[in-house]
């Protein structure tokens, strides 16, 4: 078995990237990003953030799909897959949430709508509170609350514990081999082919990318997050997968609760990773939300 290298490589973990052709590099923030972009330029602009461990791979059968009625923007989160990394002192979610308000502006773009999975729901809802006004967001298996009981002190600390150790991504990237990959994936509640198991492996190979996704979970605050949900004014639609085994779906309707702008879209027989199990019928309930649309719903 070779030895894993350290950040991805686009010359070689991406030489196939997924929608490949839509792939450019952007400078913002003081990073180089990968972002790909999808559609007509000219039409309303959605904003995808995928979650923690994943990337751009993430949205290869629903950017496509939403592009018929948005110019798609999608890119890799610091840290993870072609992004540059984040120094440890802005990886906050505030901290972060800047860096892609930063990316916005220099791509010139203004989202009408946000479309956010897992920790990428989280990143969008501090943009909308920190003074970002989409006309909707939608959360995909959202991670917009903390852990329960006892796990929401000790996974913070422990992923902590985790990216301080340098050891620590290498061990993880020699162990990331096809089974490991799928069993992690199955672990979400989500059944995904072997092409996109193959994705997430390659990434998993790299310890840099480990090194990201374990640097998001560990500096995160989602408790003062929740508390300053109820803040939140922007129309949102949370997507719950039934089967999401890594986030509650009682989660969202509790949350739906407090949220007076709040409405809840169960999928059912679908896991953490709904999006890619199932893009069309996410794709649905998003174009729903065009302009165009709505006006001819009216």
């Amino acid at each position: 078995m070779s030895a894993p290298s350290d950040r991805p490589a686009w010359e070689r973990e991406g030489a196939d990237w997924p929608h490949r052709e839509a792939s450019r590099f952007v400078e913002a923030s003081g990073l180089t990003w990968h972002v790909q972009t999808f559609g007509d330029a000219a039409a309303p602009v959605l904003l995808l953030l995928h979650g923690t461990g994943a990337a751009t791979h993430s949205w290869r059968g629903l950017a496509p799909l939403l592009a018929q009625d948005f110019f798609v923007v999608a890119p890799d989160l610091p840290g993870h897959a072609f992004t540059d990394p984040l120094p440890a002192n802005r990886l906050s979610l505030p901290g972060m949430a800047a860096a892609i308000r930063d990316l916005l502006s220099a791509l010139g773009v203004v989202p009408e709508v946000m479309v956010g999975h897992s920790a990428g729901a989280a990143l969008l809802v501090r943009l909308c509170l920190d003074g970002l006004a989409p006309r909707h967001l939608v959360a995909l298996n959202g991670a917009l609350t903390p852990f329960p009981g006892l796990a929401s002190v000790l996974f913070p600390s422990l992923a902590r514990m985790l990216f301080l150790n340098s050891v620590t991504p290498r061990i993880f990237a020699w162990t990331a081999d096809r089974p490991a990959v799928e069993r992690l994936i199955r672990g979400t509640g989500s059944r995904l082919d072997a092409g996109g198991l193959d994705l997430y492996r390659r990434l998993f190979r790299c310890p840099g990318h480990v090194a990201g996704a374990l640097g998001m979970m560990a500096n995160w605050d989602l408790a003062a997050l929740d508390r300053a949900i109820a803040r939140l004014t922007v129309p949102t639609t949370l997507v719950v997968g039934g089967d999401d085994r890594a986030i509650s779906p009682d989660t969202a309707f509790a949350l739906q609760k407090r949220l007076p702008h709040a409405r809840v879209e169960l999928l059912r027989n679908l896991g953490h990773l709904a999006h890619e199990e199932a893009p069309a019928a996410v794709a649905g309930i998003i174009r729903q939300l065009s302009p165009a649309r709505a006006a001819a719903e009216a």
